[in-house]
Parts: structure tokens; C-alpha cells; sequence
């Protein structure tokens, strides 16, 4: 039985109100140790000078850097890919979760051949390094049609790999009665035929889909609910309003948030964890080995509102150990 689960918070989860520049690098990671709910830190560096100063700060805190991520574009950045691999590597990472933006530098949207091509040229990289990449459900990338994961991954293991993703389920949660949303890459009819199904207390969904057949190396835990509301507080360089990706964990004080807030709306995001543990627990060879809080300050997640965001990341973690012990227990009676 799978036993070990440790959770840690990405690096721009450690800011309340500010935004991820709120506290030099020594006191985000002595906030992470002294909060006492994490096993270590998500981030890669994002200059090659830095990363003396990460492995400094992971040594002296005693919190390892067991994960990292970064977004890329096909067609520029497959170097730059290498370089993170390599940084990973130095700084101890388990995996890498690489977002492969939809479009191709030339403009085109990428298809599923293009994505294997690129994950099968980033896992040998990675397995040659000793970090993983996990390609990562997410806005703004391939995966964004959610029916593309599986078909990847079957075009993956027919080549003789094996598909390793990072699950962040807020992405789905939030498209749950959300026809605008799901209209992005044409997910909108599969949803509406069946083809897709996104409630997780439907048979079929796709995230049971994905932790069923052992492709989630690595999640991030952010929450978000149906129809989440929009971002209002938060905007993009050209005006745009958040799409609103990211629901406060716990309730926030009157004026911290600018939509209500009911805690039962957090359960179908809450769903999915405790099917993603539970496959855990009982799975010998579960390749899960981490789960990262998430909680974000950019214009999609919780630019501009007035809650803590690393208060909600704590409180997320509290959460996913409490849950995690629970099913531990309900295995094993």
C-alpha cells in the first residue's frame, strides 16, 4: 500500500495580499518551515544565478525543492526546457510540471502529434537528468479540451511511454456549468453530448479518467467551484477581466472577497481529492509522491483580493493531511 504522501506550496503561494514579491526568498521559505504543514517547496528558479541562493535557503530551512514548473512554447523554448530539466536536477526536483501553451511559436494551434513529439523528447531528457516532466491540465494550454489528455497519453504508450501529467483540477471544477468557458477550443458540444463529462460524481469523468489509469505523477491543489465567479479585482495588461479560476478555502472576512462565498460549493473540487487519495492509498505502484498548494495572486486566481493567500494555501494543506490521514484509516478498517 502507498503510504507516503508529502504536500508543499508553490513558491508564488507565499504572499498575502501583495503578490509574489511581498517577501525576499529567506522569509518565504521560514514562513513555508514555521507554518508547519509543508514538506517542502515548489518552484524553479527563474535565473541560473539564483539557484545557489534556493539551494542555500532549502538547506538552512531544511525544505527540500522537490518539484518545479515553467511554461513553454513549441518551437522556442525546447532549450529552455533543457535548462529548467537541468536546474531541476541540481536542486533535487522529483518533477518538473511543464504547461505547453496551445498555440506553436509560428501561431498555429498544436495537435496532439506535435504534443507527443514534445513530451517524448522532454521525458528522455528528464529521465536522463533525474527530473521528471508532468505535463500539466491547464488554461491556455493543449489541454484545455480535456478530451486531448487521454488521447495524448494513449499516442504516448503507443510509442512506448508512459504518460506522466500534473493534475490541477480547479481547471475542470470551474468549467462545471460554465458554457463560456467550455466554448474554448471547442470543448463546449463534447461536453454537451457526454463525450466529456466533468461533474466528478458522474461515472466517466475525466478526472477519475486520469487518476484511474495511474497518469497523475503530480497535482496542485487549488480550489475553485462550478461556475466559478469571475475575478472582478483582478486584470490583465489589456483590460481583461479574471476568468476566475481560484475560491477561497476558507471563508473570508466580510470585504476580503467580491463574491459570496458558501463552503458547500467547495465540495466537488474536494471530490476529486479524496478520489485521488483514495487511488493513492490503495495503489502499491501510485507514482503520486506530492501534492503542491497552489493559491496564486495573478489576474485569473486572486489579483486584487483582500484575503491571504498564503492563509488559504495553510489552511488548503491542513486540509489534504487531514483528508489523507482519514483515508489512510478508512483503508485500512
Amino acid at each position: 500500500m502507498a503510504r507516503q504522501l508529502l504536500i508543499g506550496i508553490t513558491e508564488k503561494g507565499v504572499c498575502h495580499t501583495k503578490g509574489e514579491d511581498e517577501f525576499d526568498m529567506d522569509t518565504r521559505f521560514r514562513m513555508v518551515s514555521e507554518a508547519g504543514v509543508y514538506d517542502y517547496m515548489d518552484k524553479t528558479p527563474p535565473r541560473l544565478d539564483l539557484v545557489d541562493a534556493y539551494l542555500q535557503c532549502s538547506q538552512k530551512y531544511q525544505l527540500p525543492i522537490r518539484a518545479s514548473g515553467w511554461f513553454y512554447v513549441l518551437g522556442r523554448d525546447e532549450g529552455l526546457l533543457r535548462q529548467n530539466l537541468e536546474i531541476g536536477a541540481r536542486l533535487g526536483s522529483r518533477v518538473h510540471n511543464t504547461q505547453v501553451m496551445m498555440h506553436h511559436a509560428d501561431g498555429h494551434l498544436i495537435s496532439n502529434d506535435e504534443v507527443v513529439d514534445f513530451y517524448i523528447y522532454a521525458s528522455e531528457l528528464g529521465e536522463k537528468l533525474g527530473c521528471l516532466p508532468t505535463f500539466e491540465v491547464h488554461v491556455n494550454m493543449w489541454s484545455e479540451h480535456f478530451g486531448r489528455v487521454s488521447e495524448v497519453a494513449k499516442l504516448v504508450a503507443a510509442r512506448g511511454g508512459q504518460f506522466r501529467m500534473t493534475l490541477d483540477h480547479s481547471h475542470v471544477i470551474f468549467k462545471i456549468d460554465n458554457p463560456v468557458e467550455q466554448d474554448v477550443l471547442g470543448m463546449r458540444k463534447d461536453v454537451e453530448s457526454g463525450r466529456v463529462i466533468l461533474d466528478p460524481d458522474q461515472a466517466g469523468n475525466v478526472c477519475d479518467e486520469w487518476i484511474n489509469n495511474g497518469y497523475v505523477w503530480h497535482c496542485h491543489a487549488r480550489a475553485a467551484i462550478p461556475n466559478n465567479p469571475k475575478n472582478i479585482w483582478g486584470r490583465h495588461d489589456d483590460g481583461r477581466v479574471g476568468r476566475g479560476i481560484q475560491y477561497p478555502f476558507i471563508q473570508p472576512a466580510a470585504g476580503q472577497y467580491h463574491s459570496d462565498w458558501q463552503a458547500e460549493k467547495l465540495e466537488p473540487w474536494k471530490q476529486v481529492m479524496r478520489h485521488l487519495l483514495a487511488w493513492h492509498a490503495r495503489t502499491p505502484d501510485s507514482p503520486l509522491g506530492q501534492i503542491s498548494t497552489e493559491f496564486i495572486p495573478a489576474p485569473d486566481y486572486g489579483m486584487g483580493n483582500k484575503y491571504s493567500i498564503f492563509e488559504h494555501s495553510v489552511a488548503c494543506a491542513r486540509w489534504i493531511r487531514e483528508t489523507w490521514q482519514q483515508t489512510l484509516a478508512d483503508e485500512a478498517g
